[in-house]
């Protein structure tokens, strides 16, 4: 009885040597989704907050923004390099509308096989402009 303990102390350290590189693996996979679900989520509101000022007729006046540009890079001080902001503006079924395309390159954290290096995430966000309505 006393050697068969001896014997399983030692399968335990095994089992744990097998495991932990596996368990690192999905640390690392877990993490990295984390970051591109926050990367995600802020070039989301960046597209929407470019939108939201260039759609504002009063943008330009009143807001502490000078451009579409810093207004829609406002909500994205910790990405870096800092993400690429391009506008269009156009008319649809006789509706003004302006778009906010924000673009950033995503990178992981380490590289393994399998898993891409670096995703390319890009958002837009159109807006209509309401008819301005004279004083």
């Amino acid at each position: 009885m006393l050697q068969a303990r001896r014997v399983r102390r030692g399968v335990a350290a095994v089992e744990l040597a097998l495991l932990i590189p596996i368990l690192a693996f999905l640390l690392v996979v877990a993490v990295d989704w984390c970051r591109i679900f926050y990367c995600s989520v802020t070039i989301d509101n960046c597209a929407r907050n470019g939108a939201l000022w260039a759609s504002d007729p009063y943008g330009t006046v009143r807001s502490q923004y000078s451009t579409m540009k810093a207004a829609a890079l406002a909500d994205a001080p910790n990405l870096s390099p800092q993400p690429k902001v391009s506008s269009a503006s156009g008319v649809d079924s006789g509706n003004s509308y302006v778009d906010c395309t924000v673009t950033y390159t995503f990178t992981t954290v380490t590289n393994f096989p399998g898993i891409q290096h670096s995703t390319q995430l890009v958002r837009t966000v159109r807006v209509y402009l309401a008819p301005q309505m004279p004083n």
